[in-house]
């Protein structure tokens, strides 16, 4: 991709994101397909709405799959490559070349398929966002191509 191709994909991605911040919708996302999603917390018609994250038990690695490592690079170049760096430099983003040493998989995942929740209640992700000054969008990713980013991410 060339850098005035790069220029034309980060200008249209902060024109959508800036364009998606407006409106006055509190409503938490609904997620993409397979995701865990938000529940309220009680039947009883509680407040508030407390997201169901993804725990260590839930996000188990082994030995890289190159397989899944390879399908996550084609997620990559389509939908993270805007923002994310495979080097150590921020675009928008930070890079993520060694993340994985970084930040635990279930954070990795939380971040990918839950981020609005991760935005809103973890400190270490609204941090980020400080950083950034981009919010995360949903890719609507399911969990099977977050988990093949996640293994595209461990080869970096």
């Amino acid at each position: 991709m060339s850098t005035s191709t790069k220029k034309i994909a980060i200008a249209v991605m902060v024109l959508s994101l800036t364009a998606a911040c407006g409106g006055g919708n509190d409503a938490p996302s609904a997620g993409p397909p397979g995701a865990p999603t938000l529940e309220k917390e009680s039947a009883g018609g509680g407040a508030g709405s407390k997201a169901k994250l993804l725990t260590e038990a839930d996000v188990t690695l082994g030995d890289i799959d190159a397989g899944m490592a390879e399908q996550g690079k084609t997620t990559y170049d389509v939908k993270c490559q805007a923002c994310h760096s495979m080097g150590e430099n921020r675009v928008v983003g930070p890079g993520w070349k060694g993340i994985t040493t970084r930040r635990k998989p279930e954070w990795i995942m939380n971040m990918i398929v839950n981020t609005d929740a991760m935005l809103a209640e973890d400190p270490e992700a609204q941090r980020q966002l400080e950083e950034c000054l981009v919010r995360m969008p949903n890719q609507n990713l399911s969990m099977e191509e977050a988990r093949q980013v996640l293994e595209f991410m461990r080869t970096l």
